[in-house]
């Protein structure tokens, strides 16, 4: 059987037994803060597991993607997969352990037609039921094997959810195949001797997990309400058992793929273990990138994003390795949407969005990869060179005084002929060593012998350890990932300090919060909420705009009170209101609430102003209010009215964000998906995934045809209808919500129906909306910028502030016309001449610039330090970039040597380093230099061997940066 027959046998099978097919959900988990990525079948089913929702049925099968972030150092052996399929089948409250176990005996062996005599069984250690169940369907008891918690015992699946214990089906290859031992079974963890190789006569096929208890993020675990099943099989094994393989790279699902790198790297399969292990990484990194960046996730330094440029730059350094140094990345992610495109049809309509992504991030890598492989080079390689004879002082003479003396030979003894970004490593790992000598030295002084000790330990360990301050350097400067690091350290034989590069990346991070802090809320007040005893708000807003309802809650800061006078800040709950709460990226209604009293001379007596309205926890909404006259108590009768103007201004916004969602869309590509929106009465603002700036060309058809859906006055139409009947009739729902099985639906277009073929946009919403899409007026784009790597943002405005956005460009160009004398109409050619004539006028102050900053060099000073002529002096410019002009005319002249400039612009010193070809191959670094001497100054910089520049405060200190620079040179030939 094929993987596509296996997928469709294991669904129709369950099918049968009056299981609900569900579509597989997106890779980035919906509205589950305890996940990064799904990492198992029952991800997307956990509301129905914890009571939070009711099934859609009772019994539920599926085949879902999964990933999995704890196997990427181990792919490229025969077994692992951060990517897979887990075929799964559930039972909400239905059938148990009994119906789960017999399901999947009959389907291995009827289904799948595996001989009875080859599969074994294991149970949780106390778990007689499931023992007696695995008897009863005739699998022998010397074939079941009791395990415990660490085998099977299941979940949760983050930090908190559902678990229970497990029992499992296992494939057995064979005695011959095993470790030889009599009791050999599943799990056996026997090493055989004279190898690293674990038995593994065994697979695991197939897992039941009885859920029956949820687990707390302290440990702790109850009972579900309802015990469940949640049983699966993983496709790619399941395909190697049934195709005869030895590994899941040898099935129909990765051959195709193996095949792909194969050829675009040149190498043979199955000829050379390290040629294979690195076109498996390739293979299925690139398999589980695709659908990563299909599901919505694009490269980043932080959570799933860093998932994927982790698992992208793990590929592009197995490529290298093969000898793929150009692009390759996207060859092998097209023949994935070949091969998977018929399954996911997703990633055919994202595919140019998909390579596009790879292909960018293969570039942007392979710069970080080779600066930074070199920088490792230089690390490792000091060690290598110099480490026995650390290791020989430190034998020889540990308790000598004069310990300050005996790496001098060591210290600083750089290798020659090597590139700059070696030495620079070098350097680092001499510093390092350095650093633990005076510890030496500072702890005997000090009579510290703790100190003395830890400071000759971390000697000892040097030679054979690269430290977390190195690691951290190569991450933090270069963006070179630790994971690649401790691979490579430990392909030459060292190992990485783990702890020391988490407390260095902890130091930053604390720094980032220091820089940044601020107030992030009381969370504990959220039970304050919980303590008023109220179920829910009926909110009545989609309908009406002024209700008459009851005060049923009041809090002042977070404390229940019964009554509120004039000028009070106070927190309203009603029984009914008409207020929506801010929620999926629309902000919350503002208005009043009044109580009316007909002995008062207007009738009210009492006003609160509502500034703000949301729903701290589900169902409950609250209005942060304001008393402005008389007083407002529990069980008051009120009016509660909603600000008109401002409710239609936003909801001309939100409207006019699902026409430019679905116009992106059109115009850009399927790939386009929601990362998130602002909706106000002022402006809407739109985060989308798209890799490249929009065009002048892109932008002006999205707002055309944005106008136009506006102009037609198409009906905006909703109704409520199930998550799964919305989604599966075409209902965007991107926004990484949970939704419950009843959702609302804002269609706009036809009326007739969900399944209309006139229909601009359909999508799942909660938000309020106007009833046309005239209503909206104009739709005018204000920006379009990019918010991070493969994200972009669109700002907006409509109705009346588009109107006097209009009105005040147009009063803005009548001004402009004043002021230059002509036309409106005529201010591009009066323009384009103005232009002209500056254009003029700056060449002319550039050629005059120039002449004085040549006549300045003749007078500028050179010394001879050894053989190499350094030029150095202050020059007056008005730019840095006229600074290293005079730089390239004076490198143009000596043809060797070095260049020192300075100058002051404005209220800043700046200068410049440079150097020629030759002095760069000595191992001299222009950035490395130009960053000391910045320091004399107040400022830093940095740059390359070749070329390096500064920046700094004092503007009095400029004479003696350039005469440090001066000296860091000298110091640097005398050491050559």
């Amino acid at each position: 059987m094929t993987g596509n027959e296996i997928r469709e046998a294991y669904l129709k099978y369950f099918q049968e037994k009056g299981h609900l097919r569900m579509p597989s959900s997106s890779l980035i988990p919906a509205a589950d803060p305890t996940l990064l990525l799904t990492n198992a079948g029952m991800v997307q089913f956990k509301p129905y597991f914890t009571g939070e929702m009711d099934p859609p049925n009772r019994r539920l099968t599926s085949a879902q993607k999964c990933f999995r972030t704890t196997d990427i150092d181990s792919v490229g052996d025969s077994t692992h997969l951060t990517f897979f399929e887990m075929m799964v089948n559930f039972s909400i409250g239905d059938y148990f352990k009994e119906d789960a176990i017999k399901f999947a005996w009959e389907f291995v062996t009827d289904i799948l037609g595996l001989p009875k005599e080859s599969l074994w069984a294991s149970v949780f250690v106390d778990d007689d039921e499931a023992h007696s169940y695995w008897v009863s369907t005739g699998v022998p008891a010397e074939r079941i094997r009791r395990f415990g918690e660490g085998d099977n015992f299941w979940g949760p699946a983050g930090d908190e959810g559902p678990c229970g214990p497990c029992s499992e089906i296992h494939y057995d290859f064979g005695f011959d195949l095993g470790c030889g031992q009599s009791d050999c079974g599943p799990n056996c963890d026997y090493i055989v001797p004279g190898t690293n190789q674990q038995c593994n006569r065994f697979i695991e096929l197939w897992n039941l997990v009885f859920m029956q208890f949820y687990q707390a993020p302290d440990g702790s675990r109850v009972p579900l309400p309802s015990p469940n099943i949640d049983t699966g099989m993983g496709l790619e094994r399941a395909a190697a058992i049934l195709q005869g393989k030895s590994n899941v790279y040898d099935t129909d699902i990765f051959t195709p793929l193996i095949r792909k790198v194969s050829e675009v790297c040149g190498r043979d399969y199955g000829l050379d273990d390290e040629i294979d292990y690195g076109i498996r990484v390739v293979a299925e990194h690139a398999r589980s990138a695709t659908f990563l960046i299909s599901d919505g996730v694009v490269p980043s330094n932080d959570g799933r994003g860093y998932v994927l440029r982790r698992l992208l730059r793990r590929a592009i350094r197995y490529g290298r390795k093969l000898g793929l140094e150009s692009q390759f990345l996207s060859r092998i992610a097209d023949t994935v949407v070949d091969v998977m495109g018929g399954q996911y049809s997703d990633l055919k309509e994202r595919q140019p969005f998909i390579l596009r992504v790879i292909s960018l991030e293969e570039d942007r890598f392979s710069e970080a990869f080779a600066r930074g492989n070199l920088i490792l080079k230089g690390m490792l390689d000091y060690r290598a060179r110099h480490g026995s004879y650390v290791l020989d002082i430190c034998s020889e003479k540990k308790n000598d005084l004069a310990i300050e003396g005996l790496f001098n030979e060591v210290i600083e003894v750089f290798e020659q002929g090597v590139t700059a970004y070696e030495q620079e490593g070098q350097a680092l790992a001499s510093k390092i060593l350095l650093g633990f000598t005076t510890g030496i030295v500072g702890g005997r002084e000090s009579g510290d012998e703790n100190a003395e000790q830890e400071a000759l330990d971390n000697i000892l360990a040097w030679p054979t350890l690269l430290t977390g301050g190195e690691e951290f350097y190569l991450y933090d400067t270069y963006g070179f990932p630790p994971e690649l690091t401790a691979e490579i350290a430990k392909e030459h034989g060292f190992k990485v300090d783990v702890d020391g590069f988490e407390r260095e990346m902890e130091i930053q991070r604390l720094r980032a919060r220091t820089a940044s802090a601020r107030f992030g809320g009381d969370f504990d007040a959220i039970n304050t909420y919980h303590g008023l005893g109220l179920e829910s708000t009926l909110f009545s807003g989609y309908e009406t705009l002024n209700v008459s309802t009851v005060v049923v809650g009041l809090l002042v800061n977070g404390e229940q009170v019964g009554s509120v006078n004039v000028g009070s800040e106070v927190e309203v709950l009603l029984k009914e209101t008409p207020f929506y709460a801010e929620m999926g990226g629309q902000v919350g209604d503002t208005g009043q609430i009044m109580s009316r009293n007909d002995s008062a001379s207007d009738g009210i007596s009492s006003t609160v102003i509502v500034r703000d309205t949301y729903s701290p926890i589900a169902g409950l909404i609250v209005h942060s209010s304001v008393v402005e006259n008389g007083s407002i108590s529990l069980g008051d009768l009120v009016e509660a009215n909603v600000d008109l103007r401002r409710r239609q201004d936003t909801t001309r916004n939100h409207t006019a964000t699902h026409i430019l969602h679905a116009v992106l869309r059109n115009v850009l590509g399927g790939h386009v998906r929601q990362h998130g929106s602002l909706v106000t009465p002022d402006r809407l603002r739109f985060d989308f995934s798209h890799i490249a700036p929009l065009s002048p060309e892109e932008l002006k058809k999205i707002e055309q045809t944005a106008n136009e859906h506006i102009r037609a006055n198409l009906a905006v139409m909703y109704h409520e209808t199930t998550y799964r009947d919305a989604v599966e009739k075409g209902a965007l729902a991107f926004f990484g919500d949970r939704y419950g099985d009843s959702v609302r639906v804002v269609q706009v277009g036809s009326e007739d129906g969900l399944s209309g073929s006139d229909n601009v946009s359909v999508e799942v919403c909660g938000g309020t909306h106007g009833h046309y899409t005239g209503d909206v007026g104009l739709c005018h784009i204000v920006s379009e910028i990019g918010i991070g790597a493969g994200l972009r943002r669109i700002e907006a405005v409509t109705g009346r502030a588009a109107e006097e956005l209009m009105a005040g460009n147009s009063a803005l160009l009548v001004d402009i016309a004043k002021r230059l004398q002509v036309p409106v109409d005529q201010l591009g050619s009066r323009l384009d001449g103005l232009l002209e004539q500056v254009e003029d006028v700056g060449r002319l102050a550039a050629g005059l610039e120039r002449d004085l900053v040549k006549r300045q060099l003749s007078e500028i000073s050179h010394l001879s330090i050894g053989e190499i002529m350094v030029t150095h002096g202050r020059l007056t410019v008005t730019t840095v970039d006229m600074l290293r002009e005079a730089g390239d005319w004076i490198k143009n002249e000596i043809k060797t040597g070095i260049i020192i400039l300075g100058t002051v612009v404005g209220d800043g010193a700046s200068m410049i380093i440079m150097a020629t070809d030759d002095i760069v191959r000595q191992g001299f670094h222009s950035g490395n230099v130009v960053k000391e001497a910045a320091r004399v100054m107040g400022g830093g910089g940095g740059g390359r061997p070749e070329l390096g520049q500064a920046g700094g405060r004092d503007i009095q200190k400029l004479e003696n940066a350039l005469e440090s620079a001066v000296e860091q040179v000298r110091k640097w030939k005398e050491k050559l």
